[in-house]
């Protein structure tokens, strides 16, 4: 792979991983009744504010992903937040029917995003990001 390819990939899959929680986030924001009332139904604590919380959570990582600024920080930060929602909003094995199938496939999906958000934390944004425009320089 040439140089170019290879610094053009990793901005590719941040921008790929990036849309799923910008587009997450802005949902929350202008349907946050209804997004309110499916934590209702997951009876958490608080769901307005869970809501705030994970709205804000997903805009700041999706943003810092896609900008490549603190990269490393904010992909741990997500892959931590999605390990308590996938498990509380996609138990599957609690259900059937579609919604049992509807479920797993949310929760796989998740599962992937996850794994890609170990590799940017592990392996980081790549030369296209603020982070490799602040590096110091050998």
């Amino acid at each position: 792979m040439s140089n170019s390819s290879a610094s053009i990939v990793p901005l590719l899959g941040r921008i790929l991983l990036s849309v799923v929680f910008i587009l997450s986030g802005i949902s929350k924001i202008t349907s946050f009744s209804m997004e309110e009332g499916y934590v209702i139904s997951r009876h958490l604590p608080l769901p307005a504010v869970a809501l705030t919380v994970a709205l804000i959570i997903e805009l700041a990582v999706g943003l810092a992903i896609l900008t490549g600024l603190f990269t490393r920080f904010f992909a741990w930060l997500a892959f931590l937040y999605m390990i308590p929602t996938t498990f509380l909003f996609h138990n599957f094995w609690t259900m059937s029917g579609m919604d049992r199938y509807d479920n797993i496939i949310h929760f796989q999906k998740n599962l992937a995003i996850m794994g890609g958000l170990l590799l940017l934390a592990a392996f980081g944004p790549g030369a296209y990001s603020v982070d490799s425009s602040r590096a110091p320089k050998t």
